[in-house]
């Protein structure tokens, strides 16, 4: 990355209006200070400190924006703020609101600090599923048989947007309260993730790291709690997805440690562009739901190859390994209710695109190594009551944990996995389900009651060593 302060200068916002404890948004002021920086040729963008309300700002080429220890950004709960651009959410193309921190379609860029930037998600969580997370949008669209359609309908703001950018840096920040997706890096490549912190993500989808169609890309020394998958690898959904055809590939991700969320790593549930040439080491999970979560469906399609995961350690993970290629179907599948005669908006003829031929919709797993791996489980006392339905996905239940959870697609079978020096405590071994042609080395599976993982649909797949405990 280039040396941006010498270029144009330093270029404090406060030069441009931008007032510390102000009730009413810089969000003017700030972009002032990024475009005078832009066209002086490259400098940094900083702030006295204090907290800065603002809407979505979009960060030039050449451009730092600097957030040190002492500022904090915090986005403006008014949907207007974040004026609607062309980018791609879970998978589709589609115009959704811009993000609080825009990298779009520029190159050479920093993001850097040890400030904080929060999103102050707490309107858009209530928008999607209501204050008490059982009404909202979601309980509507449920009723008319549209669960497919409410993530999208909800248009809810990411905190970091780099879209078709190049050479980005995003650094030592602190996020929180991500409305939607906290970090999306989509169709860019060369960007480095580095030490960024996520906090109080409690609202739906708020996944703390997504990679998107991208290659080049290293994520290191993150540290993530949020409530969905902490670090993902996505590629677009079903026909949209095939339809653009971009791969994520060659992606490191290292030295990162991982508290609640759905997913210490996650691949999909969008694949449809391929994930290849994947790193993945040195992770920590820390009462983590799902420790490696593979997600697609039977209309995703793409193929997930030449991944390579090793020296992993996670305590209180229930499921370790969840690999599911039918998940989720009310939202997987999306079919018009019957008799329906409203006007189909642009994405919903995007998702509800059929695959042809069907087959092409099948994803494929394959050459997947797994090394070095421990899976430890602290028993609960036996006199503490069951986590509330409320707080479940924030406290994982020991005793409900499997070693295996696995579920590909019987028409084309996840294999070439191999495993090696790996053990895992768990309440039961679990379930393998359509694979074929795994190896396992040195794999202990401690269990209360040694049984066997149960296997359907399975061909040259070798149990691991089976102990009580």
């Amino acid at each position: 990355m280039e040396n941006l302060q010498g270029k144009g200068g330093v270029f404090c916002v406060s030069t441009y209006g931008a007032k510390p404890g102000a009730a009413a948004p810089c969000t003017a002021a700030i972009q002032q200070a990024i475009d005078a920086a832009a066209a002086a040729g490259g400098g940094v963008v900083n702030f006295a400190p204090g907290t800065y309300r603002t809407g979505a700002v979009f960060v030039k080429s050449h451009v730092e924006l600097r957030v040190d220890r002492g500022v904090e950004l915090v986005g403006v709960q008014d949907e207007a703020a974040y004026p609607e651009i062309w980018s791609r959410v879970a998978g589709i193309e589609m115009r959704w609101p811009s993000a609080l921190i825009n990298i779009y379609e520029q190159h050479d860029v920093k993001v850097t600090g040890e400030g904080v930037i929060n999103g102050q998600g707490d309107h858009w969580w209530n928008k999607y599923w209501g204050p008490d997370e059982r009404g909202g949008m979601l309980k509507e669209y449920d009723a008319k048989g549209l669960r497919w359609a409410v993530d999208y309908d909800c248009q809810r703001p990411r905190v970091i947007l780099v879209y078709k950018s190049a050479d980005i840096l995003l650094e030592k920040l602190t996020l929180k309260r991500s409305p939607f997706w906290t970090v999306h890096v989509c169709f860019s490549t060369r960007v480095t993730v580095d030490g960024i912190i996520i906090r109080e993500n409690l609202g739906p989808s708020s996944d703390g790291i997504d990679i998107d169609s991208s290659s080049e890309v290293m994520v290191r020394n993150c540290d993530v709690d949020c409530n969905d998958d902490a670090i993902c690898l996505k590629s677009g959904r079903d026909a949209d997805g095939l339809r653009v055809n971009r791969p994520t590939e060659n992606v490191v991700i290292r030295d990162c440690i991982v508290h609640a969320g759905h997913g210490l790593f996650t691949i999909g549930s969008e694949t449809a562009g391929g994930v290849r040439n994947i790193e993945v080491f040195n992770l920590k999970a820390r009462g983590t739901w799902i420790g490696f979560s593979f997600k697609s469906a039977r209309t995703r399609g793409g193929v997930v190859e030449n991944i390579s995961i090793h020296d992993i350690d996670m305590v209180d993970v229930p499921r370790p390994f969840r690999f599911t290629l039918n998940w989720m179907p009310t939202y997987s599948y999306p079919q018009l209710p019957p008799g329906w005669k409203g006007k189909l908006p642009v994405h919903w003829q995007a998702l509800t695109a059929p695959v042809i031929p069907p087959e092409r919709g099948i994803p494929e797993f394959r050459n997947i190594t797994f090394a070095n791996i421990s899976v430890k489980m602290n028993p609960r006392p036996p006199d503490a009551a069951a986590p509330s339905s409320s707080v479940m996905m924030h406290t994982p239940d020991p005793l409900a944990s499997k070693a295996f959870d696995i579920e590909a697609d019987p028409q084309k079978p996840m294999h070439g996995l191999h495993w090696k020096n790996i053990r895992i405590e768990a309440a039961s071994a679990g379930q393998i389900a359509h694979a074929r042609d795994w190896t396992m080395e040195n794999v202990t599976v401690q269990t209360p009651d040694g049984a066997p993982v149960a296997q359907e649909n399975c061909m040259n797949v070798p149990q691991p060593k089976l102990t009580l405990g």
